[in-house]
């Protein structure tokens, strides 16, 4: 079969940065989930991307489909032909139906009788032909929140499309996609060459592109970037640091990157270098300079850009960036001064003129909420009850300064600024700003206890909130961030850990809620909620979801005992003994369900185990086994070593296994069946303790 490599590239107007990775990954697939479709064969494919374009080169891709065997069933035999031989109107309609005579079709002999059919080969179509509908599918199905129109037609697309470059081997593809003529001819920078590159076979575009100041892999272009970043932090004695999707979104930004250095003033490191850092990576997008000073970095006044173009006047270059960054700076640094004229607290009244949500009130209400939530908080975990209230009451008096108005995500950073020059106890001022954290996946927690406590009251106030006024997440929409909240909820509740109950944190928190919304009756919800993301949280961690399951079951409602069982009985499914006495537990339930007066078998008063009513040795030893190991499991259970208690447990196999093949339970005697029954309750009461384990899966 004929292969051929095949490029295909869309040239743009310019991406949005933040979504190029996403698109060139969803192009390029999307393109070879086609070729799979249609069967037509490939090698390896090689995505490249730049602001002005999406493009993908495969490996051997074959000429033609496969030839494709089709068999269409007609009329039975008996039906076709009648006593003479001669074909019925059923035969001669079939065959006319197929394009072909009646002595061209050929029987079908299966067990339930003869048939006519029709069978043909239908050759593969030819790959170029397939290409134009292939790219226009791929285009259409890109993962595009809002599309644009461009010119008088009626194309849509994420950005206007200038050109499409389609080479199969040596000959272009023929064809058009939304309107525009498919052509081997690219183009390289918008400035130092924006005539046409014509190509002439896919091997020679990366090439041709270099040679025209565009480098077309995004990954080396950011290996690019990350080499030069290096180089000039360490002519200063500097540190580049930065997050990934900064560098990621300048490698989105640019077709032939340049790093520069510039320098600001010196005097403008006396405003807090979170709003500096924020202005030069959100705003300019340049990569800020540290140097490090002890444990702790400290910001220089130096940072680097990216330009898009090879200029044969950087200095120019420089200067204009410095010239940018320093209203920008001036800007913040008048904010800082101002912001610091007046005590943090005096800001409170403020907050009740800013709007949180229509039906769950303004911000200073829902600050007084979090107040009251932080007060039980305290007193469960022995916190100083002035210091929360404190946090609490100032948590979010940091939303009305010019500072945050500008720059909303130092929300926290700010206020633990303020709240220090304000002369507020540092507690206080830390936990302001860890009540955000952790501010997305992966974050750290809150280090200190009171930070962790407001962290809780603030996600809590937010999670019964919206589910009182009915705004449950649905689907992908959820403007409040409630998962986020409920994770974080977890994560502090488990990781830190904190022994509160998280049902009572809800039911805390629907009590400062307005009657009219009746947030007490979402309590049970809310939670609910939370338990359903365990889910995801241990199967990232490697554990089962049945193993989540098995202590759910027990209706535990402290995250930090149920994360200690659920660790516990992931390492007992890990034991020879779990699935025999999973299944054993499995089997209990149902003999207890279905006995007589099964529901009193399980009450402690009534499933007292009769010693002189056990007359097999199998019973005996399970009885005496079971009253060992209760004896000495308690003690563990008392302290939470679960772990210790469900290894210890495991030992009951060989007692349980010998016992249900060698006794009969629902024996005639109902005094000895009642007995049994009882043993087998008091069995599954330590079984349950720690854990449903007949939720354990094979």
């Amino acid at each position: 079969m004929q292969v051929a490599d095949l490029l295909i590239e869309i040239g743009t107007e310019e991406l949005p940065p933040t979504a190029l990775f996403t698109l060139m990954t969803a192009f390029g697939n999307g393109i070879i989930a086609h070729l799979d479709r249609q069967q037509i064969g490939h090698g390896d494919a090689q995505l490249y991307s730049t602001p002005r374009r999406l493009a993908v080169i495969i490996q051997a891709v074959a000429a033609t489909q496969p030839a494709r065997e089709t068999q269409r069933r007609g009329p039975a035999l008996a039906a076709a032909f009648d006593a003479t031989g001669a074909p019925t109107p059923a035969a001669i309609g079939f065959a006319n139906s197929c394009g072909v005579a009646v002595n061209e079709l050929t029987t079908l002999t299966t067990d339930k009788g003869q048939w006519l059919i029709h069978q043909a080969v239908t050759p593969g179509q030819i790959t170029s032909a397939a290409l134009p509908d292939i790219i226009y599918q791929v285009l259409r199905e890109l993962p595009i929140p809002k599309r644009m129109r461009w010119g008088a037609g009626t194309a849509e697309f994420v950005r206007p499309i200038h050109w499409i470059n389609g080479l199969f081997g040596n000959q272009p593809i023929a064809g058009e996609v939304m309107g525009i003529a498919i052509q081997p001819i690219t183009y390289g920078h918008r400035f130092h060459s924006p005539a046409a590159i014509e190509l002439t076979q896919p091997s020679e575009y990366v090439q041709a592109l270099r040679e025209h100041f565009v480098e077309p892999d995004f990954a080396v272009r950011r290996q690019l970037i990350q080499q030069q970043v290096n180089q000039l932090a360490q002519s200063v004695n500097g540190q580049a640091i930065y997050p990934e999707a900064l560098l990621d979104e300048i490698t989105a930004l640019c077709e032939w990157p340049v790093a520069l250095l510039g320098q600001f003033d010196s005097a403008f490191l006396a405003v807090p270098q979170e709003v500096l850092i924020e202005t030069m990576q959100k705003n300019q997008k340049y990569v800020p300079l540290f140097t490090a000073t002890g444990a702790e970095l400290t910001l220089l006044p130096h940072f680097i850009v990216i330009a898009n173009i090879a200029s044969q006047q950087p200095d120019v270059v420089q200067h204009g960036n410095e010239r940018v960054i320093r209203p920008r700076f001036t800007d913040a640094q008048f904010f800082w001064e101002q912001d610091r004229k007046q005590p943090l607290a005096t800001r409170l009244p403020q907050l009740d003129q800013v709007v949180f949500q229509e039906q769950l009130g303004s911000i200073g209400e829902r600050a007084r909420r979090i107040v009251q939530v932080m007060q039980f908080i305290a007193a469960q975990l022995k916190l100083s009850p002035a210091l929360c209230e404190r946090a609490a009451l100032l948590a979010k008096a940091d939303l009305v300064t010019q500072m945050v108005g500008e720059f909303g995500n130092l929300q926290g950073v700010m206020g633990r600024y303020y709240a220090q020059h304000s002369g507020e106890d540092d507690a206080v001022a830390i936990a302001i700003e860890e009540q955000y954290l952790p501010r997305q996946a992966g974050d750290h927690l809150p280090m200190t206890a009171i930070g962790r406590a407001l962290a809780l009251a603030d996600r809590v106030d937010t999670l019964t909130g919206v589910f009182a006024i009915g705004q449950r997440p649905t689907g992908v929409k959820d403007p409040y961030g409630v998962r986020r909240a409920a994770i974080a909820v977890l994560r502090i509740l488990i990781e830190s850990p904190l022994p509160l109950d998280l049902k009572q944190l809800f039911t805390q928190s629907a009590a400062t809620f307005p009657d009219s919304l009746n947030a007490a009756t979402v309590v049970d919800e809310v939670f609910n909620y939370c338990a359903e993301r365990l889910a995801s949280y241990y199967l990232e961690q490697g554990i089962a979801v049945d193993c989540v399951d098995a202590v759910l079951a027990l209706g535990i409602t402290r995250p930090a005992d149920l994360n200690a069982r659920i660790r516990a009985v992931a390492q007992f499914r890990t034991l020879p003994a779990a699935d025999s006495l999973a299944a054993a537990s499995k089997r209990i339930g149902n003999i207890l369900k279905k006995a007589p007066a099964v529901a009193n078998q399980t009450d402690d008063k009534n499933a007292i185990v009769d010693s002189e009513l056990l007359i097999e040795p199998a019973e005996l030893a399970l009885a005496t086994a079971l009253q060992t190991l209760t004896n000495q499991i308690t003690p563990l259970l008392a302290i939470g070593d679960y772990t210790t208690a469900l290894m210890t447990l495991a030992q009951l196999r060989t007692a349980v296994d010998q016992f249900f093949d060698a006794v009969m339970v629902m024996t005639e005697d109902l005094a000895i069946q009642r007995n049994r029954l009882a043993l087998l309750a008091a069995l599954q009461k330590q079984l349950f303790r720690i854990a449903d384990i007949s939720r354990l899966q094979p």
